[in-house]
């Protein structure tokens, strides 16, 4: 089983649909037990960090996820859900803060520029389809190189050594990470992004199948 976290925000019954469109059995869940006791974990993104951290730690999920992912259970976090991977974020902070994240990685996840280095003006929400480039773990099997995927955000993760996917608005962005061969966090939304994203999660779900 794949838990879908609910922690009161995100697109859910997208990507539920989705991972069960490749033949999981994926089920929305806020339960801590249920969570930890999965066999894969997918965190959905939509909303703001500070937000959904609060939200995650007070329903008690934070711990339930951590304890599923120190047990080597795969875990794919998409968009915010990728964030949420880092150790922190600016978005919903106190002026010049941070708040604090889940912490498998360490950096701040910053606003997008809406500049680049010429001076060119990007429009901040990124929102669209791009390509991306990378694809270095059986996450993106199949997929060719510079294949497209649906974008929707504001904010991006720094680029790390876990950094296995890129993309490109106003600066080179991480498009995926991968924080060990069973962690990945995504960027856009496979859910959204058409026989792609539907290849990436049954890639997931393959992933998930050959590890229980």
């Amino acid at each position: 089983m794949i838990a879908v976290v609910d922690y009161r925000m995100g697109n859910l019954k997208s990507v539920e649909r989705g991972l069960r469109s490749v033949g999981a059995d994926a089920r929305i869940t806020s339960d801590p037990a249920q969570i930890a006791a999965a066999d894969a974990v997918v965190l959905p993104g939509v909303g703001a960090f500070g937000d959904a951290m609060a939200s995650m730690n007070s329903l008690g999920e934070t711990d339930a996820m951590r304890s599923a992912i120190a047990d080597g259970k795969p875990f794919l976090g998409i968009c915010l859900g990728q964030h949420l991977l880092f150790s922190d974020g600016v978005e919903g902070a106190p002026e010049g803060g941070t708040v604090k994240g889940m912490g498998l990685v360490e950096g701040v996840v910053g606003r997008i520029p809406n500049r680049d280095a010429a001076g060119k003006l990007y429009k901040i929400p990124h929102v669209g389809w791009n390509s991306i480039e990378g694809l270095k773990t059986p996450l993106f099997e199949g997929i060719p190189e510079g294949e497209h995927f649906y974008f929707t955000h504001s904010f991006m993760v720094p680029d790390t050594p876990h950094t296995i996917a890129t993309t490109e608005h106003s600066v080179r962005i991480p498009a995926a990470i991968a924080v060990s061969d069973r962690v990945f966090g995504v960027q856009f939304h496979p859910e959204k992004s058409s026989d792609a994203g539907a290849k990436l999660l049954a890639n997931f779900v393959h992933i998930v199948e050959t590890i229980k």
